[in-house]
């Protein structure tokens, strides 16, 4: 299966750098509207066979040009959500975005019993992403798109794609509406394809003290 794992478009709270996670979180700017509009013709060549979203708004908003121009009924699904900032939430300082994403990674790494604090811990936030990427598998798509959330896909992709480790994922950037490509399936595993349009592996890893959509930390994006 093809996966397309989409970061939503910008939001108020990107705006002021917060650590914004809670449902339903805010609507789009009016640069993010843009941002959702420009999607389907920058998917164009995808032959997308199933688009998801998460529970909270910005990513249904992102994905509705998507939808409109495929189709596609937006399967909304609490799995896709962010990662919960529990009692960091609303926060922007650079001691919260550094624990929001140190325990983020940390989950990559496989340290999945860390909590965050007030939130998930590394188990429960893969198990609810895993389920959804399964459920997609079993419908026998092709190609499936998901409207996400920054530290969610880095995150998850940097668990599950066997070349992407928490050094690359922890140092590149997911902007809004930036895309990360992925060739698999459950049980097989995960191999990313493209980051942000460039091709994995073209670069050197390293890491990076980068926010949840990989800004330098002196503030915070969800």
């Amino acid at each position: 299966m093809r996966l397309l794992l989409i970061r939503h478009g910008q939001t108020p709270s990107n705006v002021k750098r917060l650590l914004d996670t809670a449902e339903p979180g805010p609507a789009l700017t009016p640069l993010g509207q843009e941002q959702a509009a420009a999607l389907p013709d920058a998917l164009a060549a995808e032959r997308i066979d199933a688009l998801y979203a998460s529970t909270l708004l910005r990513t249904q908003l992102t994905a509705a040009p998507l939808a409109a121009r495929t189709g596609l009924e937006v399967r909304v699904r609490e799995g896709l959500r962010e990662l919960s900032a529990g009692d960091l939430e609303m926060r922007g300082d650079d001691q919260a975005v550094e624990t929001y994403m140190t325990t983020a990674f940390a989950w990559s790494a496989g340290d999945t019993g860390l909590r965050m604090p007030g939130g998930e811990n590394g188990v429960e936030a893969l198990r609810r992403y895993d389920a959804v990427v399964e459920e997609a598998a079993g419908t026998g798509a092709g190609t499936v798109a998901m409207v996400s959330h920054g530290a969610a896909i880095r995150m998850w992709v940097a668990a599950r794609a066997t070349n992407v480790d928490v050094g690359f994922a922890s140092a590149r950037a997911l902007r809004n509406t930036g895309i990360v490509i992925l060739s698999g399936a459950p049980g097989e595993g995960w191999r990313a394809l493209h980051w942000e349009g460039r091709a994995v592996g073209a670069e050197d890893s390293g890491i990076g003290t980068t926010g949840p959509a990989g800004e330098p930390v002196d503030g915070a994006e969800a």
